[in-house]
């Protein structure tokens, strides 16, 4: 199989639609041969940036829209076999910790695992990810060092990866997550996976 172009991934765990990406990434980077960069953003940042508001802000005075879109996000859950998916009781949920956290796992060598334990807290166990308590009871659970991990998280050089990496995201014109390059091509949102590995395929 030729090696395809490496795909970037731009993601919160507040969303529940890169939640669903990060749940079909592993077996369509199987099927497909696709590389998947995952590059964590803080998708508040992003909105203040530029201007930006979540679906449930921009969408509240128009009821068929937001009944579309949970109704849509049903679909691709059911489409994709995604049965352990639960919205969280606590949305929105204030990503700052968890996000930095994850350029500490980067930093520890955890990464993968730490994506995987806090996706599963955030959209299966509907914890509330905000909670310091919460996280690191989630990341111990998950065999990982959760008061570690936050301890690291709140280290200058850790706060200020994040503030690098979401104001260049920005720079590069996203405006929310999930967002994806291959290379200086962006997509956004779920149903663009399949155009994005075309694409990366044939770059």
């Amino acid at each position: 199989m030729t090696p395809m172009t490496p795909i970037e991934f731009l993601f919160d765990f507040g969303s529940p639609n890169a939640y669903f990406c990060h749940r079909v990434i592993p077996g369509l980077a199987a099927r497909e041969g696709a590389r998947f960069d995952y590059v964590p953003i803080l998708l508040g940042g992003v909105f203040k940036a530029t201007g930006n508001v979540s679906p449930m802000q921009a969408f509240a005075g128009v009821p068929a829209k937001l009944a579309y879109s949970s109704r849509e996000m049903e679909r691709f859950a059911r489409l994709h076999g995604l049965t352990a998916y639960r919205r969280n009781p606590h949305f929105p949920v204030n990503t700052l910790g968890v996000m930095r956290g994850a350029f500490a796992a980067r930093r520890t060598g955890v990464f993968e695992a730490y994506v995987d334990a806090v996706y599963a807290a955030m959209w299966e166990q509907g914890l509330k990810m905000d909670d310091p308590d919460v996280v690191v009871a989630a990341l111990d659970a998950a065999g990982l060092d959760g008061a570690g991990l936050m301890t690291l998280a709140q280290t200058p050089e850790v706060k200020a990866e994040l503030v690098a990496s979401t104001t260049a995201a920005v720079e590069r014109g996203c405006f929310g997550s999930p967002t994806f390059f291959v290379g200086e091509e962006m997509w956004f949102g779920k149903e663009h996976l399949p155009d994005v590995v075309r694409f990366a395929r044939e770059a």
